[in-house]
């Protein structure tokens, strides 16, 4: 279209349509990235897109005009509040909105407590209002510039078109944006979604709180009617350690070919009989939340009104902790509100959570020369391999990263895509990385406290994990045997371990609270020798799992 005096103005007017949507695209982003880290931040820059174009659309109507500014504006306050509320959470606790912390405190507060915090905190709130102030102000000129630009190139015949390029672009993003919708766990992040979410979360869980503490306090009454007993006089510390996600298949200590686990093997060297490696332990189930409930009631059924392991310890005069690098509500409250001291490490949940299992030494240190108990079991829950496996061990460190060996070779061989391969090997990182925090809480146990003093330490997985072993896929895996094969380590500083063939016999995750019982030195009523890999008695049953194993000695 040739210059003219009427085009002039509708080329101005386009040119600050597009600087509207560019200022209020920058001012979400920025929020976002305030927020959010990672891919998450272009997730929610994606969710964001379709209303800030949205400006762009020319409107005749000026009532329709305005109608549009005010959406738009309030669409970006919405990741704009999202934004603050996640970056003073973080600035402040280190936390997630979703978090047991956060979601808790939320549940657990009143009118006169949000008052109270208020005054406590209130010039870190009022630099972030400034903040939030700023941000609406800023959006909201944009957004009436936009709006009173549209206007002007709003004539029919004679307006502009966008560049090819640039209608591309939008186009793109749009199309992106509706699969973005239409994925469930993009869609869930949204404010409006995310926040309604949370708001029910705290509701269930104030509604929850009430049954789970009527639930602990009957089981500390079963537990002390009971009456377990103490047989091992003087100082005792147990400590027990549950990580997350770890297939024995990936594992040095097992005969894996990588280098996985280095420092477990000088632990193996080092300890002799007092170090047992169980070569064939199985998970009854391929997940977190079942193997969990398995493992602290003894893998009874809820038919037979069975006790709580840490109820029983507490009963018996054990001081227990529970340390954690997850943050999962149902096991804070259902395992670890059992325990005297509940140390929540990590604050951000799920998939997402970057926080290292090496953040729990310290904590776990501490406990180990706290002087108030002569009777210890301290729970530690590592995140271990869950995934994403990238984020389990430290940046920069991945040996086994393109590295042409001979299980890359074996993997290629069995015909494993090029994503597998490259799973496999973060999946091998996480497990170096997961040896050294393993095996220096197996240090600590074996360093901390007099030479005399009693002390026991058990190491097994909730469930395993595929990961290109017997199909071309990673993950939790429920319908294949790597789902369900662990390791299990036991190491106590008096008695043998059971040796040799004792070794081979298979082991199940669902039993540990038996041997347990008998590392802890606790005599009670309801003992079964019989699931004691530990015992002489012990008989091999086994579970019943979705997936037919090949064999369960193997």
């Amino acid at each position: 279209m040739p210059f003219t005096e009427a085009s002039a103005p509708r080329n101005d007017s386009r040119q600050n349509v597009l600087l509207a949507c560019g200022a209020v695209g920058a001012t979400l982003l920025a929020f976002i990235a305030l927020g959010h880290d990672g891919r998450r931040i272009a997730q929610l820059a994606v969710l964001a897109a379709p209303m800030v174009l949205w400006l762009a659309w020319p409107l005749r109507s000026a009532r329709l005009r305005r109608l549009r500014a005010a959406l738009v504006w309030l669409w970006a306050m919405g990741f704009v509040l999202d934004g603050v509320a996640r970056a003073y959470l973080l600035d402040t606790y280190q936390a997630a909105p979703d978090s047991a912390m956060v979601l808790g405190a939320a549940a657990n507060t009143n009118v006169r407590e949000s008052t109270e915090y208020l005054r406590m905190h209130w010039r870190s709130a009022l630099v972030w209002l400034a903040v939030l102030a700023a941000a609406a102000v800023l959006a909201g000129m944009f957004v009436r510039r936009g709006a009173v630009a549209a206007s002007a190139s709003a004539a029919p015949a004679t307006r502009p078109r966008l560049p090819f390029w640039l209608r591309s672009l939008l186009l793109a993003v749009l199309l992106l944006a509706c699969l973005a919708y239409a994925s469930k766990p993009w869609r869930r992040l949204h404010p409006a979604l995310f926040w309604t979410q949370w708001s029910q979360s705290v509701h269930t869980l104030r509604t929850a709180w009430g049954d789970q503490q009527q639930v602990r306090d009957r089981m500390m009454a079963h537990a002390r009617a009971i009456a377990p007993v103490p047989l091992e006089a003087g100082p005792s510390t147990v400590v027990l350690v549950i990580t997350d996600s770890i297939n024995r298949d990936n594992m040095a200590l097992y005969g894996y070919g990588r280098s996985t686990t280095p420092r477990l093997l000088a632990h193996k060297a080092q300890a002799g009989g007092q170090m047992a490696v169980l070569q064939n332990a199985w998970s009854a189930d391929a997940s977190t939340l079942p193997a969990l409930r398995n493992m602290f009631h003894f893998g009874l059924p809820e038919s037979e009104n069975p006790p709580h392991l840490l109820a029983l310890a507490r009963a018996a005069g054990y001081k227990v902790w529970w340390i954690s690098n997850h943050d999962d509500l149902a096991i804070e409250q259902q395992h670890a509100r059992f325990a005297d001291v509940v140390d929540m490490v990590n604050r951000t949940p799920g998939r997402a959570s970057a926080s290292l299992d090496g953040e729990i030494l310290d904590c776990v240190q501490e406990a180990q020369r706290d002087a108030s108990a002569e009777r210890k079991l301290i729970v530690v829950h590592l995140m271990g391999a869950h995934p994403h496996y990238s984020l389990r061990f430290p940046e920069n460190a991945n040996p086994f990263d393109d590295d042409i060996d001979a299980v890359e070779t074996g993997l290629v061989k069995n015909g494993r895509s090029a994503w597998v391969r490259r799973f496999r090997q973060e999946y091998d990182a996480a497990l170096l990385y997961h040896d050294f925090v393993v095996s220096e809480l197996l240090q600590q146990t074996r360093s901390t406290g007099r030479p005399h003093d009693y002390r026991a330490w058990m190491y097994l997985s909730d469930h395993g994990q595929e990961v290109g072993h017997g199909s071309d896929r990673a993950g939790h895996s429920p319908s294949t045997a790597s789902g369900y094969r662990i390791p299990a380590v036991i190491w106590r500083n008096r008695e043998a371990m059971p040796q040799g063939a004792a070794q081979q016999q298979p082991f199940r995750a669902d039993w540990t609270a038996w041997t347990l019982m008998d590392l802890l030195k606790i005599r009670w009523s309801h003992q079964m020798p019989e699931r004691n890999v530990l015992d002489a008695a012990y008989r091999w049953q086994p579970p019943k799992i979705p997936v037919a194993a090949e064999s369960f000695s193997r």
